[in-house]
């Protein structure tokens, strides 16, 4: 028998996102996982497949490569024509500054650029799940970061911080704090344009989860998350499979969350005036990198 949902997850292949995966499969979700590391993927994967109670695929991809994400999107709509869950879970920060072929800051696009990507161009497979769907069941879900609240206030005329980064100013913690504002901006915008379709659009901060986040970081935010306590990925997953597939709608809609609990986020997160700017810079970006 098919499997009546769908649900498409970044960051799986570890973490909180491969423990979403895991418990959205065993309760018998059409999976479709993706991760950035193939050989950590593979493992993922079979994992998965060991619970799964339907239909499990999984994509391999870089976010923070546009090209890449196109793809990933072509797979994905290759697998499945309705989306009833997009959980936009991948990412992470770099020590240092890091610039794509594509031109692009890479943890601005890993975080927010290449999930604005995934998501605009899977807006048809979300709308037709919608369709057929009881309003406010289908999600995008994205994982932002109570560290949305220390971001520096948005330049558009260097947004990604590269001519910061150039002029030897460029901080990783700030770079990411940055994308993880922007996160919550998307999820905004996003929500006011897909409100008419019954789509809901929530962002929610995990808090501190003991998995590898931290190998990436400099070797001073790396020392300082050592010094907090936190949660294992599979307890923190479990506010993530509430808020994507069970909670009632309107304990959800147009709420950030801390787990599963409401908080409010920074003033700028709730500015709808820069959320409909930032949708508007990110198409500009996308359109000058050929997408």
């Amino acid at each position: 028998m098919l499997p009546n949902k769908t649900a498409v997850i970044t960051g799986a292949s570890s973490g909180i996102g491969k423990e979403t995966a895991k418990t959205l499969a065993a309760k018998g979700w059409h999976v479709i996982a993706h991760g950035r590391d193939a050989e950590r993927t593979a493992v993922a994967e079979a994992e998965l497949r060991s619970v799964a109670k339907a239909k499990v695929d999984m994509v391999v991809g870089d976010l923070s490569l546009l090209s890449d994400t196109a793809r990933m999107v072509d797979e994905i709509a290759a697998l499945t024509d309705k989306i009833h869950v997009l959980v936009n879970n991948a990412g992470g920060t770099r020590a240092t500054l890091v610039i794509t072929p594509e031109g692009n800051e890479a943890t601005f696009a890993g975080n927010h650029l290449g999930h604005f990507l995934l998501t605009t161009r899977l807006l048809p497979q979300l709308k037709a799940a919608a369709a057929q769907s009881t309003p406010g069941t289908v999600r995008v879900l994205a994982t932002s970061s109570s560290g949305h609240a220390s971001s520096p206030p948005i330049n558009w005329d260097d947004l990604q911080l590269i001519d910061q980064g150039i002029s030897g100013d460029w901080v990783s913690g700030k770079s990411y704090c940055l994308a993880k504002l922007c996160n919550i901006l998307f999820s905004r915008e996003l929500q006011r344009q897909v409100d008419a379709e019954g789509i809901i659009a929530v962002a929610m901060q995990p808090g501190v989860v003991l998995s590898n986040f931290k190998n990436h970081c400099t070797p001073q935010m790396k020392a300082y998350m050592e010094t907090l306590d936190g949660d294992t990925p599979d307890i923190t997953a479990q506010s993530m499979v509430w808020l994507a597939a069970e909670a009632a709608a309107d304990q959800v809609k147009g709420r950030y969350f801390e787990k599963s609990d409401v908080i409010t986020p920074s003033d700028a997160a709730l500015d709808n005036a820069l959320a409909a700017r930032l949708w508007q810079e990110s198409e500009k970006l996308l359109a000058k990198a050929g997408f």
